[in-house]
């Protein structure tokens, strides 16, 4: 049997790094979002679709829907950004925070009880997997908004993004 490092500290460390990679892709999309420009939120790509700001509203709305589905408890002090308030900076900022933390611990939960998520399957890793992955889809969809806009996220933001080990 090979040793991958795990074997000391077992499933644990295996459930610790897994929500480590939870936080560091929720705090990128809050890092990404204060790098945009307020004005910037209401930007559009081609004139259609969900506008900057929805983006980053759809993303918590998704997280919520989720928990909403599996843990009620958790999402029952969470409220859904309206699109009329997609433009708020701050108050997305602070939903987002919220979110990633409810997630944070419905995965928690999850590890804690046989590793299974209600309503997803396979496992609780996949589901991490999942949310990652849709948070990084509308990551790029973002910038790419931001792009053809005129507002595109400077460079050191765009490399930002991808520095997981300081994030």
């Amino acid at each position: 049997m090979v040793d991958d490092g795990h074997a000391a500290n077992g499933i644990t460390t295996y459930m610790n790094e897994q929500l480590e990679t939870w936080d560091i892709s929720a705090r990128i999309t809050l890092y990404m979002l204060n790098a945009v420009l307020p004005e910037a939120l209401p930007s559009r790509l081609l004139g259609r679709g969900r506008n900057v700001g929805e983006q980053f509203a759809h993303v918590h709305n998704v997280r919520l829907m989720w928990l909403r589905a599996s843990a009620p408890d958790l999402a029952e002090p969470l409220a859904a950004i309206d699109k009329s308030k997609a433009i708020d900076k701050a108050g997305i900022a602070a939903a987002l925070e919220t979110s990633a933390g409810a997630i944070r611990t419905l995965a928690e939960r999850a590890y804690a009880a046989g590793g299974k998520i209600k309503g997803f399957k396979p496992h609780a890793s996949a589901f991490i997997g999942y949310l990652i992955a849709h948070e990084a889809h509308h990551r790029g969809q973002i910038a790419l908004t931001l792009l053809q806009a005129g507002f595109p996220l400077d460079k050191k933001i765009l490399f930002g993004m991808w520095e997981w080990g300081t994030r």
